[in-house]
Parts: C-alpha cells; sequence; structure tokens
C-alpha cells in the first residue's frame, strides 16, 4: 500500500475526513514515528508492532564495480517487530 493509497482508504471510510485532513494525518504520524526513531525512542502501537532502531557494527565492504575495499562506517537502522494480534491476521486460515 502507498501513501496516497492509504490516504484514499482514509477518505473513503465515511471519517468525515477531506483529501487534504486524511493527507496530513498521515504526514503527521510518519513524521512522528520517524521523530521518535530518530531519537533513540521505541514506538509501540498496540496490535500493529513496535519500531525500534539497531545499531550495525562498521565493517569492511566492497566496492561491486572495481572489488577495492571499503570502510563501512557503524549506523543505526529501523528495526521493525509485528504484534501478536498482526502476525495472528497474517497467518489466519
Amino acid at each position: 500500500m502507498t501513501r496516497s493509497e492509504l490516504v484514499q482508504r482514509l477518505v473513503g471510510q465515511d471519517s468525515g475526513l477531506s483529501v487534504q485532513q486524511a493527507e496530513k494525518s498521515v504526514d503527521i504520524i510518519l513524521h512522528e514515528i520517524s521523530s521518535a526513531l530518530a531519537q533513540g525512542k521505541r514506538v509501540e502501537l498496540r496490535g500493529f508492532g513496535v519500531f525500534t532502531t539497531r545499531k550495525r557494527q562498521g565493517r569492511i565492504g566492497r566496492n561491486p564495480r572495481t572489488g577495492e575495499k571499503v570502510n563501512v562506517e557503524p549506523k543505526y537502522v529501523p528495526f521493525f517487530k509485528a504484534g501478536k494480534e498482526l502476525r495472528n491476521r497474517l497467518n489466519q486460515k
């Protein structure tokens, strides 16, 4: 699902939101999640899952074009763990 599809679903669910209001709502939610992760915080959406960050260690990589060794700096990456309700919905038969 893309951002625009999410906005259309919000508008189409008789929520009383205009397209502009739905777009702003989606933007605010995604911005707040991103901001919290950038600050090293944990974001938990009950029934959906948890967003956190994990630190990746630095390593020696390789440039695929030249084969030259490249130093890859340590960095933080986003991590998502699905909640129990989401896992159950995905595995229903």
